[in-house]
């Protein structure tokens, strides 16, 4: 790990209305991988603030593998998102891909996402350093722990502290899950950087029947909080279907993770 990697300072907790990241807390974001339609969106914010979420998740800008495949709603997913959210006083977090729409997308969410497609974006990281929102910054497909430091440099050093490190899994040459889920990360992230980290499950193993144990396995680890994808209707989801919980899944799973947080602060 080089100096400069390891030049990063602790941050202060990050922040969204009544939201603390990185506080002690356990902060769950949920919600269904992309804005569809209101109604879906409703019924999936209604779902996990019941559970106890606090964020709201969900694309409004999708970045596909396929042209062909679903891109995502646009500015009407963006305002879409914004009404559910106000209506159930639910925080939001989504994705930005283009510098062109930082400031669209900061009118709309409380926490910008970068994406593991953009994580070396270093145009984008810039923008949105320039942004004062909160900043989910996902682990590249690829990248080391030292290359995800410096890409957080690059929005630290735009003037904006507030960053938050979601490990999401990396590329293996193991292909029986979507990627490899990087856990180790986490503490030595603590020890590193002292920034908040948030861990996606559902991205970093593609598989539903393993987002419950991997989320268990990453509050244990020592995750400020988790995002995780739950749908209404798992099997009519225009997009990461077959990684997404159903409310009633998510649900059980949050008793099972604020048990795992209360044990884990017993333990300092």
């Amino acid at each position: 790990m080089s100096e400069q990697a390891g030049s990063l300072k602790p941050c202060r907790v990050v922040r969204t209305g009544p939201v603390s990241i990185g506080g002690g807390d356990l902060v769950v974001m949920a919600g269904p991988c992309a804005v569809e339609d209101e109604m879906t969106l409703w019924e999936a914010a209604h779902a996990v603030r019941a559970a106890g979420a606090v964020v709201l998740r969900g694309g409004a800008y999708k970045p596909r593998t396929s042209p062909k495949a679903f891109q995502g709603l646009g500015e009407p997913g963006l305002a879409m998102l914004k009404r559910v959210a106000v209506g159930t006083g639910l925080a939001t977090v989504t994705e930005v891909l283009d510098t062109r729409d930082v400031e669209r997308v900061a009118e709309h969410a409380d926490i910008l996402q970068i994406g593991s497609r953009n994580m070396q974006n270093t145009a984008l990281l810039k923008e949105v350093g320039r942004i004062k929102k909160p900043v989910l910054l996902k682990r590249g497909m690829s990248a080391t722990v030292e290359e995800w430091l410096l890409a957080a440099e690059y929005i630290l050093e735009a003037g904006n502290p507030d960053v938050i490190l979601c490990e999401r899994g990396i590329r293996t040459f193991e292909t029986a899950t979507r990627n490899t889920l990087d856990l180790s990360a986490v503490s030595l992230l603590k020890e590193l950087s002292g920034l908040p980290v948030v861990v996606d499950p559902s991205h970093g193993t593609g598989r539903r029947s393993l987002v419950a144990p991997m989320s268990r396995a990453a509050v244990a680890a020592g995750a400020d909080g988790l995002i995780i994808e739950v749908h209404p209707y798992p099997k009519a989801a225009a997009c990461d279907g077959p990684q997404s919980l159903t409310p009633e899944e998510f649900s059980r799973l949050m008793l099972q993770v604020r048990k795992i947080k209360e044990a884990m602060l017993l333990l300092k």
